[in-house]
């Protein structure tokens, strides 16, 4: 079965749910979604396994989500359109597994889905 990791090298966050994945010697698709931000669908998809609204998959102490003004958003789909088009706005990293995800927050939440 194939693991991806919505990864950012940047986010230590990020960086340790990695190294969790490859401790179990497993070596994900690395998906570095802020140069290849995934598409509205992808993460509506992702959205819908992680049970999750797309406010609670955003970064809100981010300076774009203030610029933006998505605070008084209450459009789903105009918040989806957002992080498409920010994808600093997504929660990293995300990781998938046969048709599950698991947000690495904190990283060993990953751990049930491996």
């Amino acid at each position: 079965m194939t693991v991806t990791i919505w990864h950012n090298p940047r986010c230590s966050k990020s960086r340790q749910t990695l190294q969790l994945i490859r401790d179990r010697g497993i070596e994900p698709e690395i998906v570095e979604y802020l140069k290849t931000p995934p598409h509205a669908d992808e993460l509506r998809a992702v959205l819908d396994k992680l049970k999750l609204k797309p406010r609670d998959l955003m970064r809100t102490k981010e300076s774009v989500y203030k610029e933006l003004g998505l605070a008084n958003v209450e459009d789903d789909d105009r918040l989806i359109a957002a992080m498409v088009e920010n994808p600093v706005l997504i929660e990293r990293p995300v990781v998938l597994k046969a048709g599950k995800a698991a947000l690495g927050r904190p990283p060993e939440n990953v751990a049930e889905i491996l």
